[in-house]
C-alpha cells in the first residue's frame, strides 16, 4: 500500500505550516514545563541514598521532555477550543508529569530486558547499578507515578493512564514474538509500536483533554493526534537506527537487528530481498546474519518506505488536530508533526 507516495509530496511537507502562524512547540509549552523536572524528584522523594541517586539519573533536566511538552500543548488547545481558557490546569500538568515518569520507567525496565549499556549519550542504570537494581528503581518510579495519578482524583483519568501500564507490557510481549506471515508480521510491528511508544502519547493526550472538555468528540481528536504522533515517531526512530550515527542518536545503530527485532525497514526490504525472510524467524541469530541484514536494508528503499509511512501518521494527526478551533497551541501540535519526521535523533 505504501509503495506509491510522491516524492514531491514528501519534499512539501515543511512548507504546511506558514510562516506568519509558525509556532514553535518546545517555546510555546516551556511555561508550563518550568521546574518540571523538581518536580518529578518532588514525587521521587525517598529516603534511601542509593535509590534516590537512580531515580534521578535520568530527570537530569537534559531530556527535551517531548512527551510532557505534546500533553501541556494539548491541554491549552482543549481547553481554548472548549471555553477559550489560556490556563493549564493543576491536574492537566500533573498528567505531563505522571507521562514522563512512566515513559522514563519504561526506558529503565527496556534497557535491562536489552541488556543495554548507553541511552541519551550516557551509561545505563542497569550497568552502573546491576540489573536487579535497576528493575526497582524502575519499579519505584511507576510506583510513585501511581500514587501521583491517584492525586487526581478522578477515576476516568486513572482508567485512561493505567491502560498505558497495560500497553506497555502487552507491547514488550509483543516484540518478544515474532510472526511467520508477511502481512501478520507488518500489523505485528505495528501493534508493538503503538503499545510501547504511542499509546502513552495518545492516553495522556486523551486523558487532559478529559479535564478541559466535556465533549467526547475532543476526546477522540486528542487520542487519535497522540496515537498517530507516537507511532510516526516510533518510526522514524527505527528509520534512525540506519541512517544516524551513533554518537549523535546516543546509542549504538543497528541496535535493534542485533536485538533480534525486525522493525519497519527490515520488513519493507524483505519484500525485495525475500531472503530476509528466513532471517528475521531466527532473529538475526546466524553469525553474519546483522550485518547482511544491514546491507540488504540499505540497498532497498525500506528506509524511504518507512520515512514515507510515518509522513502518512503525521498527516493524519495533523487532520485530526485541525478539527479543534484556531489557537497558536493547535499550530504548535500541527508543526511539532513536521519536526517528528525531521529529527535526525
Amino acid at each position: 500500500r505504501f509503495h506509491h507516495t510522491s516524492t514531491s509530496h514528501w519534499c512539501r511537507c515543511s512548507k504546511t505550516v506558514s510562516d506568519e502562524k509558525y509556532q514553535d512547540p518546545f517555546q510555546l509549552g516551556k511555561k508550563d514545563l518550568k521546574n518540571l523536572y523538581e518536580d518529578i524528584k518532588k514525587e521521587l522523594l525517598v529516603s534511601a541514598a542509593e535509590l534516590k541517586e537512580m531515580c534521578d539519573y535520568y530527570f537530569d533536566g537534559k531530556g527535551k521532555a517531548f512527551r510532557p511538552m505534546i500533553v501541556v500543548l494539548m491541554a491549552r488547545a482543549c481547553n481554548i477550543h472548549h471555553n477559550n481558557s489560556k490556563e493549564v490546569q493543576a491536574s492537566q500538568r500533573s498528567v505531563a508529569i505522571i507521562a514522563e515518569m512512566i515513559h522514563t520507567a519504561s526506558l529503565v525496565h527496556d534497557d535491562v530486558i536489552d541488556d543495554a549499556n548507553s541511552r541519551r549519550g550516557k551509561r545505563t542504570l542497569n550497568q552502573i547499578w546491576g540489573e536487579r537494581k535497576a528493575v526497582l528503581a524502575g519499579d519505584f518510579i511507576l510506583s510513585a507515578a501511581s500514587v501521583a495519578l491517584a492525586r487526581i482524583g478522578n477515576t476516568t483519568i486513572i482508567s485512561v493512564l493505567t491502560q498505558v501500564i497495560e500497553d506497555l507490557v502487552r507491547g514488550e510481549f509483543l516484540q518478544l514474538g515474532s510472526k511467520e506471515n508477511e502481512n501478520e508480521r507488518f500489523a505485528h510491528y505495528l501493534e508493538k509500536t503503538f503499545k510501547k511508544t504511542a499509546s502513552l502519547i495518545a492516553n495522556s493526550c486523551k486523558a487532559v483533554s478529559i479535564l478541559g472538555c466535556p465533549d467526547p468528540k475532543v476526546h477522540e481528536i486528542a487520542y487519535q493526534y497522540g496515537k498517530n504522533v507516537g507511532i510516526a515517531f516510533q518510526l522514524i526512530d527505527d528509520v534512525l537506527d540506519f541512517t544516524a550515527c551513533a554518537d549523535h542518536l546516543g546509542k549504538p545503530t543497528a541496535a535493534d537487528l542485533k536485538l533480534g527485532l525486525a522493525t519497519g525497514p527490515v520488513l519493507f526490504a524483505c519484500r525485495q530481498f525475500p531472503e530476509m525472510n528466513a532471517m528475521i524467524m531466527r532473529r538475526f541469530s546466524k553469525p553474519g546474519d546483522v550485518e547482511r541484514a544491514w546491507k540488504y536494508v540499505l540497498q532497498s528503499d525500506g528506509v524511504q518506505q518507512t520515512t514515507y509511512l510515518a509522513q502518512r501518521y503525521c498527516h493524519a494527526a495533523t487532520r485530526e488536530i485541525r478539527k479543534l478551533r484556531p489557537s497558536p497551541e493547535r499550530e504548535a501540535l500541527v508543526h511539532l508533526t513536521e519536526m517528528v519526521l525531521m529529527r535526525d535523533k
